[in-house]
């Protein structure tokens, strides 16, 4: 078990982990662990073998890959170790790990690999990875996030997915779907790879769609660094534009909540609840040139790397405050005029990377395996980029009119172009297209409405609330809803709204997160893995485990 609180924030000069070399456009991102570094005492992470504090850092550099250097197009994710690339994640760490880790775990690395996909698809970072010596398990997870793979054909090198055979207890966090769905590998091959202890290498692995290239030792670094250059050659990242530095974080804690600069956690742990209040923008720069100059501190971007912390810091610090009630506070015009900015300078790189980061955030809360409810009061600001919080709820009720002794006057909602394709789920559609499936005609009214502030009542109508209240009923109606939700069962409520966010098309990404989130969640306390006779229990010991026949 972690006593201590698990913190998100790191910078590479803290780096235990990982290496991150720039040279001109091309990046080298070094996995080297320490064997000694692992989360959980006693964990010896052997073999580039990982755990949360190794994908924390992974993250990290990503972001900062992406942020502080602009000029980098292609990244080559490598190992520091002769031998050997990743042996996955580390199990001993698994069988220490509490449940809720074991399964946050999963979901954060995942999370880390789109994050990766995400880099190359949209922010033009291509990710190659280099994949020398054993590449098993989560080690080859990590290598097919990366947009093509090389193997070196040394006859030792090997791919492979070895924990049905091996252990038993989780056949792949994500990689079997990347398999299936990214990499189109032929059904019936990936199931005979995934019992394959050995692996496999060379031109099969090729053949297969296993990697993209194998290539002879001889060859290996000139073949490497020029798969690197074609890569960034096609990239449309700048070459002469600085970076942005990411300081760390002003935070403080509390025993009842987190203050940010821009965010707000309040714990009422009686209540099995936190409320998490965004504050709007207080000041904006007036152009892009104001933008680049800010750098980190201006809104959207600070905003987003707070509630991305904060979010992060709820999963797995605070587990048992089952409910999240989401509030904004500021001016919705001064939201909708930092919208203005991010829609009018969109092109430009670092202004790409704030939207993109934006969206990973979003999705981030898409995830939170925790009811969502939004209150839109007199004095909210939810316009814009935040009303995407208000959408990503299970719920959001608006308050009518103004409220005796606040002079902020009436609650309003506002949209922005930002809200009709910036910020996509992972089903691919966006918060309101998956709001209106049923009607799009709905859509199409919303949008009439794009760039005013609309009051409850026209909000109601047009379908962006759930309800509204007006100032006699709305803290009885409040406490009512926000008591009874409280009073469900967690884990029926878990699998209640895991169904119901993410409707429309199945992708890659809901499949990972709507199918596998909620596999894991069940594998992980079966006997066969976590019992006293089971895989995990018995791992290392020589003793074979005892799985329950039973799959039902």
């Amino acid at each position: 078990m972690i006593a201590a609180r698990i913190d998100f924030q790191t910078e590479p000069a803290r780096y235990r982990h990982w290496r991150i070399a720039t040279e001109g456009a091309i990046a080298e991102l070094i996995l080297d662990v320490d064997p000694d570094g692992g989360f959980f005492p006693g964990t010896e992470l052997k073999l580039n073998s990982y755990d949360l504090g190794v994908d924390i850092e992974l993250a990290d550099a990503v972001q900062r890959l992406r942020f502080e250097h602009p000029e980098v197009r292609c990244v080559v994710l490598r190992s520091g170790k002769p031998g050997v690339f990743s042996a996955g994640a580390n199990i001993r760490m698994l069988a220490q790990a509490s449940h809720a880790h074991k399964v946050n775990f999963c979901k954060f690395t995942n999370e880390t690999r789109l994050a990766i996909e995400d880099a190359g698809d949209h922010s033009r970072q291509f990710y190659i990875a280099a994949v020398s010596g054993a590449c098993a398990g989560g080690g080859y997870e990590l290598a097919i996030s990366a947009g093509w793979v090389m193997l070196i054909d040394d006859r030792r090198s090997t791919v492979a997915l070895p924990e049905t055979p091996l252990l038993g207890v989780l056949a792949g966090t994500g990689g079997l779907t990347r398999l299936t769905d990214k990499r189109r590998v032929r059904r019936d091959r990936a199931d005979l790879f995934c019992l394959l202890e050995e692996g496999v290498r060379g031109k099969r692995a090729v053949d297969w769609r296993l990697v993209d290239e194998v290539v002879p030792p001889s060859r290996w670094e000139t073949a490497v660094a020029a798969r690197a250059a074609e890569f960034a050659a096609r990239s449309d990242r700048p070459t002469d534009e600085a970076g942005i530095r990411l300081p760390p974080l002003t935070r403080h804690f509390s025993t009842d909540g987190v203050a940010y600069e821009h965010v707000r956690i309040a714990l009422d742990r009686p209540a099995r609840r936190a409320f998490l209040t965004i504050t709007g923008p207080a000041r904006l720069p007036a152009d892009l040139a104001g933008i680049v100059a800010e750098g980190a501190p201006f809104w959207p971007l600070a905003v987003a790397r707070e509630l991305d912390d904060a979010l992060l810091h709820l999963r797995f610090n605070e587990p048992g405050l089952g409910l999240l009630v989401l509030k904004t506070t500021g001016d919705p015009s001064a939201v909708l005029a930092a919208d203005a900015l991010l829609d009018a300078h969109g092109g430009h790189w670092l202004v790409r990377e704030i939207r993109l980061l934006l969206r990973r955030v979003l999705k981030r809360l898409d995830l939170t395996s925790r009811s969502l409810i939004a209150l839109i009061e007199p004095g909210s600001c939810f316009a814009g980029t935040l009303t995407e919080i208000a959408w990503a709820a299970d719920r959001a009720v608006m308050f009518t009119g103004s409220r005796t002794g606040n002079n902020s006057g009436p609650a309003t909602i506002g949209l922005s172009p930002l809200n009709f394709g910036t910020y996509p789920m992972g089903n691919g559609l966006t918060r309101l297209q998956t709001r209106f499936l049923g009607e799009p005609e709905s859509e199409t009214r919303a949008r009439a409405r794009c760039g005013t502030l609309i009051e409850s009542e026209e909000a109601a109508e047009l379908g962006l609330v759930t309800a509204s209240y007006d100032e006699i009923d709305w803290d009885d109606e409040v406490r009512l809803m926000l008591e009874e939700r409280a009073s469900f069962s967690p884990d029926a409520l878990t699998a209640m709204e895991a169904n119901l966010r993410f409707a429309g098309p199945e992708t890659m990404e809901t499949r990972i997160f709507g199918r596998l989130s909620a596999w894991q969640n069940w594998l992980f306390q079966r006997p066969g893995a976590a019992g006293e006779s089971g895989a995990l229990k018995r791992y290392g010991s020589g003793i074979k485990p005892e799985f329950d026949p039973d799959r039902v």
